[in-house]
């Protein structure tokens, strides 16, 4: 898919997305499944077939002892965003598919010492895989980009994360 290319969800993943932009469901799903994510505060607040923001609060435990946001913590926020965006992709797919990170990588050029937005706009590339990885039935991976920002503009850190697709077997 090209970068002109129009998504268009299917009802599956139109009502995820509510779901997941729901900030009472989203806390709960958290809560239940990414319960250190819950504790340190993640929220994502957009999702769409194009792009994924994702945000992380500067509090008092989520800091390092030189006060800064531990890499830990951006970590998990830095994942939600490229997360949403291939959870959203795999959504209601026949036959179904097995998603999981195979690999990480991270830079951090400046000290994190406000909120954090984390903007993955990688979102062809998850539909464009899942797709690739239904038809030919092989798996397929994307290694998807995420930048963080604080408010000011300052990127404190960029994630890549490989992601791999694969079709499950009943």
């Amino acid at each position: 898919m090209s970068k002109t290319t129009i998504i268009q969800l299917t009802d599956s993943q139109n009502k995820f997305r509510k779901r997941f932009l729901n900030p009472f469901l989203f806390r709960l799903h958290a809560l239940f499944h990414v319960p250190a994510g819950f504790i340190a505060g993640m929220k994502l607040i957009e999702l769409s077939p194009d792009h994924a923001v994702s945000t992380i609060p500067f509090k008092w435990l989520n800091i390092n002892p030189f006060k800064s946001t531990y890499f830990a913590v951006q970590s998990m926020a830095a994942e939600l965003s490229t997360a949403a965006l291939a959870m959203l992709a795999i959504e209601g797919k026949d036959p179904s598919i097995a998603l999981i990170i195979i690999n990480t990588e991270a830079e951090f050029p400046k000290k994190a010492t406000d909120r954090i937005k984390f903007t993955c706009e990688d979102g062809p590339a998850f539909f464009e895989a899942v797709e690739r990885c239904i038809s030919t039935d092989e798996p397929t991976t994307v290694k998807a980009k995420t930048i963080g920002r604080m408010p000011d503009g300052t990127i404190v850190s960029t994630f890549h994360f490989t992601w791999s697709f694969k079709q499950r077997k009943n």
